[in-house]
């Protein structure tokens, strides 16, 4: 192998040591960190965990002083598998790209870290080692805030409609009344009347009535153009910040939690009171059905023959 290939095929602190030029730093490393978790963009990799292997090198800036054998002077190794950890209990991910982009994240993120190496591989997709490595510093375009940032997220006002209230005349007049409000507005619906195909199947009838609450939505979304049917949390956040209502299409961000709700989509107003927690919403207001029986933010109960909310 040249030696650009044999450093490929390497371990991410040979490579460091190769790119650390004239004046190279200090580095510590956690190596062949594996952890079971569920990840994959491919319909065999959902519903069960596989073997993810960590090795990770971080170039650290020089102590000025006296380390005195104290532990809070340095970079720990524990502060490496906790960006893991804290990555990890995000939300599941499609993409190890992804995975590796915000375990590198959080590391930049300590005082001491100067350049990051993470290659993280899976274990169990095949014969070998499938996986990615990247390289990311602290630079202008990763650049720590000089200041800690006020919390700028969005609470939004989460609102679930029966399809008695999905038809109902006052519709229009509660839209108006939820696009002048001043927190973001984000809908939900459950499934229309008609009952969805039945597969026999726990796993793939969850996503049958899932699909069949997102078949609800778009007809929310046809009966006005104001509300925008959104699948992913990024085009959530994009519409909280620019004023546009959305009709929760649920699949996605179901499948993808982490910590998903207890509740399957038959029970779609419990559904969206766990979705409304997951927003870190204001509250939930139930417009036309029998309110959750528990639910982690305040929830307010309007009666369907009235315009007014």
């Amino acid at each position: 192998m040249s030696n650009d290939t044999s450093l490929a095929f390497d371990h991410p602190e040979a490579r460091a040591k190769a790119m650390a030029g004239d004046a190279p730093l200090d580095r510590i490393s956690v190596r062949d960190h594996v952890v079971e978790v569920e990840i994959g963009a491919f319909q065999a990799e959902r519903g069960l965990t596989q073997r993810v292997s960590f090795n990770v090198v971080v170039e650290v800036r020089p102590v000025d002083d006296e380390l005195d054998d104290d532990v809070d002077r340095i970079l720990s190794y524990d502060r490496v598998t906790e960006a893991i950890a804290g990555a990890l209990a995000e939300e599941r991910l499609n993409l190890l790209e992804t995975l590796a982009e915000r375990v590198a994240e959080r590391i930049l993120g300590e005082p001491q870290a100067m350049r990051v190496f993470v290659r993280i591989e899976k274990l169990d997709r095949g014969p070998g080692a499938l996986g990615v490595e990247i390289v990311r510093a602290v630079d202008e375009h990763h650049a720590r805030p000089a200041t800690p940032q006020a919390d700028s997220t969005p609470h939004p006002h989460v609102v679930f409609l029966s399809n008695d209230a999905i038809t109902s005349a006052n519709l229009g007049r509660w839209l108006d009344q939820l696009e002048a409000r001043a927190e973001p507005v984000i809908l939900c619906v459950g499934r229309a009347a008609a009952q969805p195909p039945q597969t026999g199947h726990k796993m793939t009838q969850r996503r049958v009535d899932l699909l069949a609450i997102e078949q609800n939505a778009w007809c929310l979304g046809g009966r006005d153009d104001r509300c925008v049917v959104v699948a992913t949390r990024t085009e959530l956040d994009w519409a909280m910040k620019n004023g546009q209502i959305s009709v929760w299409a649920p699949s996605k961000i179901v499948l993808d939690a982490v910590d998903g709700p207890r509740v399957g989509p038959e029970d779609p107003v419990a559904l969206a009171a766990w979705f409304a927690g997951h927003m870190e919403a204001s509250d939930l207001m139930v417009i036309g059905a029998e309110p959750p029986r528990a639910a982690p933010v305040d929830i307010i109960v309007q009666d369907i023959t009235e315009s007014g909310l």
